[in-house]
């Protein structure tokens, strides 16, 4: 394929606006060793990516410089100690970027195959989404069965994988929405209690349910204490965003009182063998409840991958349920 070229989404003067987006045409790329090339039928739209769009996430060194954290499609060639893989084979794949484009070439470790009656858009919305959520409320989080979780941003693609994952594995979810038709939504996904910051702070009513165990955190601001005063003693509260910003004024007693733990991950800046170990966790655990039907990836909307810029425009305005997906 030396020579071949595809259409990429890349972004005019490398920051901007949702408007900045556009097709270019640009070389195909081709798989190394340990490889695989993927024709990419559908690729997820995340949070990461508009935050690179804007220029405050940059791609770890090595990655590619396009947006695209996941996708789904056939492999297309095979790089030499490529593994399991060949021609043809149905695989989602967690990339280091370069995903909104109709090529993507992925360390063979970090695609899964696509689960049974799933279809490429469905496929597409899991590597970013379920991977995150995976890492971060069962082994960071440490959540157990019987334990409660507070699950912020219940709509977003993050919030309804976690409400399904934390119930399929027999936890206690309490979700937060910025209106009353998203609590609502959030209350069919599963969650226990569906609670719309808009009516009032959750905090009262997370205390009147006995508090959380673990708190899934993309909001932050001034959440953050309000997480520390609902969590019980050696509750975990997990941070995976910083939406409403990441410096934050706190009074630490609680924590030391209570003995909790204050963490959080990044999946991006991960190595490659780390995401490797975490692709096999994710398709040991995750898969089956895909298979059992206990946990479903959630469609919102999808876009043409020459549409990306309305793609983008349409997730930050945030009036979406689950996920926002590009077709290619």
């Amino acid at each position: 394929m030396p020579g071949q070229t595809m259409t990429a989404i890349r972004i005019a003067g490398g920051k901007g606006p949702a408007a900045a987006l556009h097709p270019e045409t640009v070389a195909r790329p081709q798989p190394g060793p340990g490889q695989i090339l993927i024709a990419v039928r559908a690729a997820g739209v995340n949070r990461p990516d508009i935050a690179q769009r804007k220029g405050n996430y940059p791609p770890p060194p090595g990655a590619p410089e396009g947006l695209g954290l996941e996708v789904a499609g056939e492999v297309a060639a095979v790089g030499p100690g490529a593994g399991r893989w060949r021609v043809g084979d149905a695989v989602t794949a967690l990339l280091g970027g370069g995903g909104y484009a109709q090529y993507a070439a992925v360390d063979a470790r970090h695609a899964l195959p696509v689960p049974p009656g799933l279809d490429f858009v469905q496929a597409a919305a899991l590597p970013e989404t379920v991977f995150t959520v995976f890492s971060n409320l069962f082994e960071i989080g440490d959540l157990k069965a019987g334990e409660t979780v507070l699950v912020h941003g219940a709509t977003s693609g993050i919030g309804v994988a976690a409400i399904q994952l934390a119930k399929a594995r027999g936890a206690t979810v309490i979700a937060t929405s910025r209106t009353a038709r998203k609590a609502e939504q959030a209350k069919t996904l599963g969650a226990d209690i569906s609670i719309d910051v808009s009516a009032g702070d959750f905090v009262e009513r997370v205390k009147a349910a006995r508090g959380a165990d673990v708190v899934l955190e993309m909001v932050a601001g001034d959440y953050v204490a309000k997480n520390i005063e609902v969590l019980k003693p050696f509750g975990r509260l997990v941070f995976i965003a910083f939406q409403a910003g990441s410096r934050v004024e706190l009074d630490l007693m609680p924590v030391q009182r209570k003995r909790l733990v204050l963490t959080g991950s990044m999946l991006r800046p991960r190595d490659a063998d780390e995401k490797a170990r975490l692709a096999a966790a994710v398709e040991a655990q995750v898969w089956p409840l895909i298979a059992s039907g206990a946990f479903r990836p959630i469609i919102d909307s999808t876009f043409p991958l020459e549409r990306a810029a309305d793609a983008h425009a349409y997730l930050e305005a945030g009036d979406h349920l689950g996920k926002v997906v590009l077709t290619v």
